[in-house]
């Protein structure tokens, strides 16, 4: 598949609204999708309702600068002008050191049917998920984390404990999943130790599966499975060296402050 490379514009607090009228440059609570908007047209209603979701919108910097609803994040139209927002991507394993992963719902609007890490979405503009520091940030993304684990996957948070969440690094990247919608984040990378009871919402995830490293990198070799973009890109680089570590040596990793830029 050819891919083409845009010139993107630096996006700041100074010029956000005057690129993207449809950011709030205050971090609201509710940017609600109208009844006809014809992008969603055909589209599942629940996960219509999931994209008047606040995104929390950065500079290149991981500065929060503004909201704007999930839809307008993900709408490639803005992602190819520079519009970034803040996500997280959730490892998490078993006591014998398997990784959870999750098979995206074909209800989904962005990557449907690909298979991905155990959970992967957006601390929200609300209180308790933002953060101008690393640190309150960091607190931020587990707490959306924990929230999107029971959405999703009916993990229940005394099953998965703030403090237990390990903050690696992030990485900003771009990815198109259509000719419509796409990707273009800093992701919070955690990871998490936890034997947990979990019911898939089918709405969100159509299997799930624990997978050994091995059994992973067959899973890439068979080529009627799709993942994710950003799946992908943290296996190739990096995910395979932090399993290794997992019971000792992991801290080297942990809490990093350069952001990972993979575009």
């Amino acid at each position: 598949m050819s891919s083409t490379t845009t010139q993107t514009q630096t996006i700041t607090a100074d010029n956000v609204i005057r690129l993207f009228p449809d950011v709030d440059t205050h971090l609201a609570t509710s940017h609600r999708v109208p009844t006809n908007d014809n992008d969603l047209q055909g589209y599942d209603e629940e996960q219509i309702r999931l994209m008047e979701e606040v995104c929390i919108v950065l500079d290149k910097n991981d500065v929060p600068i503004g909201s704007a609803s999930k839809k307008v994040c993900h709408l490639m139209k803005n992602i190819d002008d520079g519009l970034l927002h803040r996500a997280f991507s959730v490892f998490l394993f078993d006591s014998n050191n398997r990784l959870l992963l999750q098979q995206r719902a074909s209800e989904k609007i962005t990557f449907p049917d690909m298979w991905t890490n155990t959970c992967c979405s957006h601390p929200l503009g609300v209180p308790g998920e933002t953060g101008d520091e690393l640190v309150t940030a960091v607190q931020g993304a587990k707490r959306a984390a924990q929230r999107k684990l029971d959405q999703e996957l009916g993990i229940k948070a005394n099953q998965v404990p703030l403090e237990k969440f390990q903050f690696l690094t992030r990485i900003h990247y771009k990815a198109p999943s259509d000719g419509k919608w796409g990707e273009h984040e800093i992701d919070y990378i955690l990871f998490i130790r936890a034997d947990v009871d979990h019911t898939p919402n089918p709405n969100e995830v159509k299997d799930t599966r624990y997978v050994s490293e091995n059994e992973l990198k067959t899973m890439f070799e068979d080529n009627t499975l799709k993942f994710t973009p950003w799946f992908k890109l943290i296996c190739q680089s990096m995910l395979f060296e932090w399993w290794e570590h997992l019971d000792k040596g992991l801290e080297k990793y942990m809490g990093e402050t350069s952001i990972r830029r993979m575009l």
